[in-house]
Order: structure tokens, then C-alpha cells, then sequence
């Protein structure tokens, strides 16, 4: 396998996961105000914003490796997401 494209492409998509998330949910938001009944519906909407950058990484890492394609591209996926997860985690906590 090729771990370092693995590892190297989920840490992209997480921090671009939770880079988008983030800001996305500070524009929507605001600063000062709490979100309003309106922008809670649409702040559900952020959810679409990993779901595309983890499909980015797994077709790149399953196009650019040669065997076990499919169980890379799930372990990507997989990486991915727990990665983004962990950093919203963290995140959280120190802001």
C-alpha cells in the first residue's frame, strides 16, 4: 500500500473539511449574534462540505495507485473522516 498518499491526502481533506466547515458556519453565523431559527436550518447544510472534500481524496487516491484500489480509497475515506472529527474536536475546545 501506499501509505504516505493515503495519510498524506486525508490530512489535506480533513483540514479542508474543517477549515470549510468552520468558516463556512462563522460567515453564516456571525460573530456576535447566535444563529437565528432560519440560518440553524441552513447551517445543516454544512455537513455537505466534507462529504465532497472525502469524495475528492478517494477518487485522487483511486485513480493514482495501481492494486487494492477500493481499499485504499475507503481507508482514505475512513482516515478522513475521523481526522476531521478530531480536529472539530479540538477545535471546539480551544475556541
Amino acid at each position: 500500500m501506499r501509505w504516505k498518499l493515503l495519510i498524506i491526502t486525508s490530512l489535506v481533506a480533513a483540514l479542508t473539511n474543517t477549515g470549510g466547515m468552520r468558516a463556512l458556519a462563522y460567515w453564516m453565523t456571525g460573530v456576535t449574534t447566535p444563529p437565528t431559527p432560519a440560518q440553524t436550518g441552513a447551517l445543516a447544510g454544512v455537513i455537505i462540505i466534507p462529504l465532497v472534500f472525502t469524495t475528492l481524496a478517494c477518487v485522487f487516491v483511486y485513480r493514482h495507485t495501481a492494486r487494492r484500489r477500493k481499499l485504499q480509497a475507503a481507508l482514505t475515506a475512513l482516515f478522513a473522516l475521523v481526522l476531521t472529527f478530531a480536529a472539530l474536536f479540538v477545535a471546539r475546545a480551544f475556541i
